[in-house]
């Protein structure tokens, strides 16, 4: 009886193996076939093509674009790009710590307007910043070459390399007379995951609240997290807690887990993921007991949030731990691991799903659906809805234009040349002699503030000629016209404590870096009030 049952399970066993192992090899055949034809397409290409080919760039060219088609996390690394990989996953890449921009800007030489790339955000205490390097610097070359017309990417190859290495910016800046070089000692820049952390006390207030801005889930995150709220709790007396995930992109799984750890019971499951491959399901549960079970927490996010930060929001969400504020997140619920691939190279490949306690997946609809900007309800998933949505409250006027047309960040540029100094973060205030001085600046250069409207406007009227209307409604319309062109500094008057925002924001950044920065936008944080309110209930 004992072998029948034996055999009886072998033949079950194999009976399952079977139609795997056939899978498999159909999947391998599929493959090979694939495969075949993509080698017979370029050696056809190779030998009949008119000119000579890029090999390598073609070859990353199709991968690419196969991997395109799949989802937009699955993405190939060359070796030449394993800096690029090594940044994602460690937070580290050995450069001179700036953020650099592309824009158009008119050329010293022949007067026309180019692409440059400029020093937007040096970053305190990195090498750029010690060696003098001031946002809104025009980087024209990096080391000899000149920056004109690259792409960002091309030019934050340059500037990346090995630590220690050193690399010579040549730079215009406005007010300095010729343009000057600087050498930069290239270092390992590891930027802080806790990127602003402080206690917010008042009289309106039953207890002191800590705020924490957390920007990414990289090697050794939790733990900065963790040395920040003891910092905030043990020291400064914080007894609640405010954690900020707006922007962040997330990172690493287990990194997310210590972090909700601090907050939940030992052995409770947080996430779970579940793929193809046996080895692609897990279980994620804590650890530990938890050192802040009964801390009072609240929890920022926005449409920005994504991966770990929704493993983390939805989790405590799920658990009934956390309050969460601002707007649904992104929902990126795919897991992905990297692969070592021929030649040195990698692949971060999409290998699972990420589902949280309550069993909703973060991920429950179609990539593309969501990039359609299809409404969802919470209970279709696709990113975490919070328990109180603040819409978001961009809008398309004077300021809008003024943003993305550099006319704040310009202006700050020149204010920080002409002011050694100005009040810290917390006190300072851009006064309505300020608000003077940019409207002049703006007659300066020549600002014109055409509205949407107006460009639709003109537009109608082109449609209007072509369409036969009569010559009198014409008229009629082109009359309309200088009632559609708004007057600047009436823009500026009507959205003052808006332009005095964007303004502050940029200059308080040139004296004070990023810390002095977030600092300042805490008093105009719509979500961070409501997240007070929240608390002194």
């Amino acid at each position: 009886m004992g072998y029948r049952l034996r055999g009886f399970v072998v033949l079950i066993f194999c009976s399952i193996l079977l139609p795997l192992a056939a899978q498999e090899r159909e999947a391998t055949t599929r493959a090979s076939e694939c495969i075949d034809i993509f080698n017979d397409v370029l050696r056809q290409v190779d030998v009949n093509y008119v000119d000579t080919l890029n090999y390598e760039d073609l070859t990353e060219t199709a991968i690419n674009a196969m991997l395109r088609k799949i989802d937009p996390y699955t993405v190939y690394y060359p070796k030449e790009k394993n800096q690029d990989l090594r940044m994602l996953t460690t937070g580290k890449y050995g450069g001179i710590g700036s953020i650099i921009q592309q824009r158009p800007a008119k050329d010293s030489k022949n007067k026309k307007d180019s692409l440059w790339t400029y020093a937007v955000n040096p970053y305190e205490g990195k090498p750029a910043q010690r060696a003098g390097v001031q946002a809104g610097d025009r980087i024209l070359s990096v080391d000899g070459k000149s920056t004109k017309g690259q792409t960002v990417s091309e030019v934050s190859n340059n500037l990346r390399g090995e630590p220690g290495t050193t690399v010579v910016l040549e730079l215009e800046r406005e007010g300095v007379e010729k343009p000057f070089k600087v050498s930069i000692v290239r270092e390992d820049i590891h930027l802080d995951p806790v990127s602003y952390y402080t206690v917010l006390t008042s009289d309106t207030l039953p207890y002191p609240i800590g705020y924490i801005a957390f920007n990414e889930f990289t090697e050794g995150s939790a733990l900065a997290f963790t040395n920040a709220l003891d910092e905030l709790y043990y020291n400064q007396g914080a007894r609640a807690l405010i954690m900020d995930l707006r922007g962040n992109g997330g990172g690493i799984v287990e990194e997310a887990l210590q972090i909700v750890n601090l907050f939940v019971d030992r052995d409770q499951m947080i996430v779970e993921t579940k793929g193809k491959t046996a080895r692609s399901n897990n279980v994620y549960k804590t650890r530990n007991n938890p050192r802040y079970k009964d801390l009072p927490l609240i929890v920022l996010v926005d449409k920005n949030s994504a991966s770990a930060s929704e493993i983390v929001s939805g989790a405590l969400q799920d658990l009934g731990r956390a309050k969460l504020i601002g707007q649904r997140t992104f929902g990126k619920g795919l897991v992905q691991n990297v692969r070592s691939v021929a030649h040195g190279g990698h692949i971060k490949v999409t290998t699972s799903k990420y589902y949280l306690p309550s069993g909703r997946c973060i991920q429950a609809i179609d990539y593309s659906e969501r990039q359609k900007g299809h409404e969802l309800k919470r209970d279709t998933a696709g990113g975490i809805l919070p328990d109180i949505v603040i819409n978001d409250s961009a809008k398309v006027d004077i300021c809008y234009t003024l943003y993305i047309n550099h006319y704040f960040f310009d202006f700050a540029t020149r204010y920080h040349r002409l002011h050694d100094s100005i009040a810290t973060p917390k006190n300072y205030e851009v006064s309505d002699a300020d608000i003077e001085d940019f409207c002049k600046y703006l007659d300066e250069r020549k600002f014109a503030y055409e509205t949407e409207t107006s460009k639709f406007f003109d537009d109608m009227i082109k449609m209007a000629k072509h369409e036969d209307i009569d010559t009198a409604t014409l008229a009629k319309l082109e009359a309309l016209k200088p009632m559609l062109q708004p007057d600047f500094r009436a823009a500026i008057e009507r959205n003052k404590e808006e332009v005095k925002h964007f303004l502050g924001t940029e200059i308080v950044l040139r004296y004070y870096y990023q810390k002095g920065q977030a600092a300042y936008n805490l008093r105009y944080d719509e979500e961070l009030k409501r997240a007070l309110q929240e608390i002194k209930k």
